[in-house]
């Protein structure tokens, strides 16, 4: 029988430990092989963008990363960072979305879905089991796929305005974890101290880092949006 109870990633590591603490789990690692064998059916920047998503997969859950996200709550933000803001979008250019939302249906989606599971008892919760833990990347991944999907297909003010949306959540997140005052995440309490910080200070750094590192990718990608449409219009 399958003990679906614990944490995914192992038990919160030291300081002294994360750093050798790869994830050796054989199913992901076929499911990883597989889906790079599966990006070799794809042609030019499609298949490019294929195989680095699936890089970044790896790093996300086959690295010291995610045990390391199990004691810091800012190694789970960037782990999540990674997951939506350059695994999804370089996904959404290798293998579109066969059946695209609305482009302000797919925002909602990808912003509600992110809002939930950091509310604390859902982002507890998805530690402690591990069913939970991989409905929450798969929801995760699955609805930035489809607004990143969105914002590709979108014209250019569409798509601008998807991603300065999608910006002002991500910030709007980032400054609630950045300024709250006591910790709220349960799982986080004592994993932080080996680490010679508080899970405060762990809060304010996952706020930070949703200000600082997860908005690269709406600023690059809404930069390139921009470029494109000024080409457009200047040979026009």
């Amino acid at each position: 029988m399958i003990d679906i109870f614990g944490s995914y990633c192992g038990s919160a590591p030291t300081a002294a430990s994360w750093m050798g603490r790869w994830n050796g789990d054989p199913v992901l690692i076929l499911a990883l092989l597989g889906a790079a064998a599966a990006m070799m059916r794809l042609r030019g920047h499609a298949r490019h963008a294929g195989w680095v998503a699936i890089g970044v997969l790896a790093i996300v859950f086959l690295s010291p990363l995610c045990a390391l996200s199990v004691a810091l709550f800012s190694a789970r933000t960037l782990h999540h960072l990674l997951l939506i803001g350059v695994a999804a979008p370089l996904l959404a250019v290798a293998v579109p979305v066969r059946t695209p939302l609305p482009p302000m249906v797919a925002l909602a989606l990808s912003t509600i879905t992110l809002w939930f599971w950091h509310l604390p008892a859902a982002y507890d919760a998805a530690l402690s089991n591990k069913l939970l833990y991989w409905a929450m990347q798969a929801s995760l991944l699955a609805t930035a796929w489809t607004y990143w999907d969105a914002v590709r297909r979108a014209d250019p003010p569409v798509a601008l305005t998807l991603i300065a949306t999608g910006a002002a959540q991500m910030g709007m997140l980032g400054a609630i974890l950045t300024f709250v005052a006591q910790p709220i995440y349960a799982t986080h309490l004592a994993t932080t101290v080996s680490f010679g910080i508080g899970p405060v200070v762990d809060q304010q750094l996952a706020g930070l880092a949703m200000w600082v590192i997860g908005l690269i990718p709406y600023a690059v990608i809404g930069a390139l949006v921009a470029r494109a449409t000024w080409r457009r219009m200047a040979l026009a």
